[in-house]
């Protein structure tokens, strides 16, 4: 078996896009959420939140670059290219020598390539189409235009799985080096905000509606949640097999032990907390730890009512009330299939500083949660070797990432 190591790593966040500026705003609890005013023409949507990162398109992308990429594609791309930057490796042979491949998911294409079929269908006249709608809208256009962009030529694998399209993309980005098919990985996730987006959450009653308090919401784990905000960013690793990092001078960042997912088999919005146990415990056996080990547990932590009692017992259970956990959601929102990348990469960062932030706007923890180690008021400071990272999706999807400090 190969052991597998972070060599890269970049996120495009709600509240920044480096880890200074994220950083400071998770130390200072300053949250990216927003009232999107835009949003007040769709009649019927409960919900004006959102998180919106700070994005345009690079100077340095031609149109004829990135016209296949919508905002979720581009959002991946310059994601990776900053993640092959901090890894040294952006223009290296090796990316296009069939050692290296890609690992990357989104919820799903990008709206403006459905909205050109859309109109087509409503009109009856494919005027509406060009040669990239379908590009821009498929499922893994993000992988695609990832391998396109950097010439990448190893094995690509589409995470198309929601709340866990990041997350499973970096596990199976490991298990693809650890069991010696590829030498390197992209791994990660993206995902554009929209407020088709929200409406998927509204329809079930699962949006927050604290349209004129943004700074107050959501609050996971909290009494006083009223839902979850959609928000969007990207976040890109790049692993590596760790005999080759160390013999090319590579600065590692953290290594990949365990990963575990599995799916619950029951319902496909309804979380279950005894098959969110399952993914923690596949982890923990692959990273051949005990529950002792794990320093901090960043948790999927919607702020949804189900969603947080479910993954709180299913925590307890196998860690009891000893291990500290926070949601990262409660700053960028739900950024969907970008969350368990942009949660790991936060995970990875503060476990190398010896800190973690608090869960924000969690003020009164909900008596149905478990009893919990919440991190809650201000940053705790830990000296810490592991750290798992959880995120559960509809469709009943679990996965559960470990970490190790270097």
């Amino acid at each position: 078996m190969k052991r597998v190591v972070i060599t890269g790593m970049a996120a495009i966040t709600p509240i920044g896009n480096d880890w200074e500026t994220v950083s400071n705003n998770l130390k200072l609890q300053k949250t990216g959420i927003q009232k999107m005013d835009d949003w007040d023409k769709y009649n019927g949507l409960n919900t004006r939140l959102g998180a919106p990162v700070d994005f345009s398109r690079p100077e340095h992308y031609s149109r004829k670059q990135v016209r296949g990429m919508g905002r979720v594609a581009m959002l991946a791309t310059y994601a990776t290219e900053l993640a092959l930057i901090d890894a040294g490796l952006l223009n290296d042979p090796i990316l296009n020598s069939g050692q290296m491949g890609v690992a990357y998911g989104s919820s799903s294409g990008s709206f403006d390539g459905l909205i050109d079929f859309t109109k087509m269908l409503l009109t009856h006249d494919k005027g509406s189409l060009n040669a990239t709608s379908y590009i821009r809208m498929m499922g893994h256009t993000c992988p695609v235009n990832i391998g396109l962009h950097f010439g990448i030529n190893g094995r690509i694998i589409p995470t198309s799985s929601a709340c866990t399209s990041s997350s499973q993309g970096i596990g199976y980005a490991y298990e693809t080096i650890k069991y010696g098919i590829q030498t390197l990985m992209v791994a990660g996730g993206s995902d554009e905000l929209s407020a088709s987006q929200a409406a998927v959450f509204d329809t079930l009653f699962a949006t927050s509606i604290r349209n004129d308090e943004a700074d107050k919401t959501p609050r996971p784990f909290d009494k006083d949640r009223d839902g979850l905000v959609i928000g969007e960013g990207g976040g890109t690793f790049i692993l590596e097999e760790r005999e080759h990092a160390i013999s090319r001078g590579a600065t590692i960042y953290a290594e990949i032990v365990g990963f575990g997912t599995n799916s619950d088999g029951l319902h496909v919005t309804q979380p279950d907390s005894t098959s969110m146990q399952v993914a923690m415990k596949l982890a923990m056996t692959d990273a051949d730890l005990k529950t002792e080990s794990i320093g901090y547990i960043s948790a999927h932590g919607t702020s949804t009512d189900r969603g947080d009692i479910a993954e709180s017992q299913a925590t307890a259970a196998i860690f009891g009330n000893k291990t500290p956990i926070s949601s990262m959601k409660s700053y960028t929102g739900h950024t969907l299939g970008a969350c368990g990348a942009i949660e790991a990469w936060a995970s990875v960062q503060m476990m190398n500083e010896g800190w973690f932030h608090p869960t924000a706007n969690l003020d009164n923890i909900d008596p149905q949660c478990a009893e919990l180690d919440y991190i809650k008021g201000d940053i705790r400071k830990l000296d810490c070797d592991h750290v798992m990272s959880n995120n559960f999706a509809f469709g009943g999807i679990n996965t559960s990432l470990i970490f190790r400090r270097v």
